[in-house]
């Protein structure tokens, strides 16, 4: 699974550099046609996780609970998530992965329960989660490229 690791932190990676010359103001923008921003697409990023790994298996989440809970499946953006909480996602972004790795190696995922993505997928064990969140990520990291070129 090291290797499932690696490429989601570069992919998260990627996404900072991608949007790190954007405004406060870009990242909170809502392009025609969308209904959701950046920055709700980069937190999602954090919740998601969460609730796949963690909040699906009954385990305590390890982020904030605002965090989780506005930036989770079905939610929409926030009024305006000002530049301190940007730089929190950002930090975020990385440490998830990390704090989600060295969960994995403690074995904290040891039991499993398995349900079907809005997809058709099955994931049934905590490695077929990371897959899962692995392409989720590049899904919505492919969604954040779009938005950059409609608000710059």
């Amino acid at each position: 699974m090291t290797k499932q690791f690696e490429i989601f932190r570069k992919t998260r990676i990627f996404a900072l550099d991608y949007i790190k010359d954007l405004t406060t103001d870009q990242l909170n923008e809502i392009p025609k046609g969308f209904n959701n921003n950046i920055i709700w697409n980069l937190a999602h990023l954090i919740s998601t996780p969460q609730a796949v790994c963690y909040y699906r298996l009954g385990l305590p989440i390890k982020v904030d609970e605002n965090i989780f809970n506005n930036y989770r499946n079905g939610t929409l953006p926030q009024p305006f998530v000002n530049s301190h909480q940007i730089e929190e996602i950002k930090n975020l972004l990385i440490k998830n992965i990390d704090d989600l790795e060295q969960d994995y190696i403690d074995g904290l995922f040891h039991q499993s329960k398995s349900w079907t993505t809005k997809s058709g997928i099955e994931l049934v064990t905590i490695e077929d989660n990371l897959k899962f969140l692995i392409w989720h990520d590049g899904t919505h990291i492919g969604v954040i490229m779009a938005m950059k070129k409609l608000v710059v």
